[in-house]
């Protein structure tokens, strides 16, 4: 049994989650909650930089991160089934690329929030982080926002990205970017795990 240490709400970790769903390999894997600000967590020992998703194998090697999680899983599936084989390789990966910029700038803006004291904060990093969200939904909803698409690990980051958005910021990406809603829509419409991975706080 392969072990995935990660948390409900990380963007990250549910891409892996739904790479696992697609791929039928969701009943190989067990997931354990993670705790990184616990100094006392195995999570420091499984991954150096105490970060998630961390990826624990049969033999106890550990994988991190996500971009190298995901590789692993479909190579185990067979491989080229998210990560296509051939031209299509660079395109998704350069998808996967943008979508987990989209996230981990959402990411940053929320820590500034939650580690930082409020007369602490620096309002110009704030609205750095928030315009790479915005360059990045631009581009998503003019390029990648076209229903019924190859689940591809792009489009898979895409939804994960979406799916944070609407987490932690109350989903007002929706308000302008029409065609992002609709292919969202159809995504979780193709790839049940979506709803099943979603949490509310």
């Amino acid at each position: 049994m392969l072990v995935l240490r990660s948390s409900p709400a990380s963007p990250f970790g549910r891409k892996v989650k739904l790479s696992a769903a697609i791929l039928g390999l969701s009943d190989r894997i067990q997931v354990v909650d993670a705790d990184t600000l616990n100094p006392e967590d195995s999570i420091r020992q499984q991954n150096p930089l105490g970060k998630i998703p961390a990826l624990i194998l049969e033999g106890g090697e550990v994988l991190y991160d996500s971009r190298v999680i995901v590789e692993y899983l479909d190579h185990l599936a067979g491989g080229g089934r998210i990560i296509p084989n051939g031209a299509g390789r660079f395109s998704a990966l350069r998808d996967q690329a943008l979508c987990d910029g989209i996230m981990d700038a959402a990411l940053l803006q929320v820590y500034e929030g939650r580690f930082r004291a409020e007369d602490r904060r620096e309002p110009k990093w704030v609205d750095h982080q928030a315009d790479k969200v915005r360059r990045g939904l631009a581009h998503a909803e003019a390029h990648l926002s076209t229903p019924g698409e190859d689940l591809h690990i792009g489009r898979i980051a895409l939804a994960c990205a979406l799916g944070y958005l609407d987490l932690r910021f109350g989903g007002r990406w929706r308000e302008s970017h029409p065609r992002l809603v609709a292919w969202l829509a159809d995504f979780e419409a193709r790839v049940p795990a979506f709803a099943k991975t979603k949490v509310t706080a």
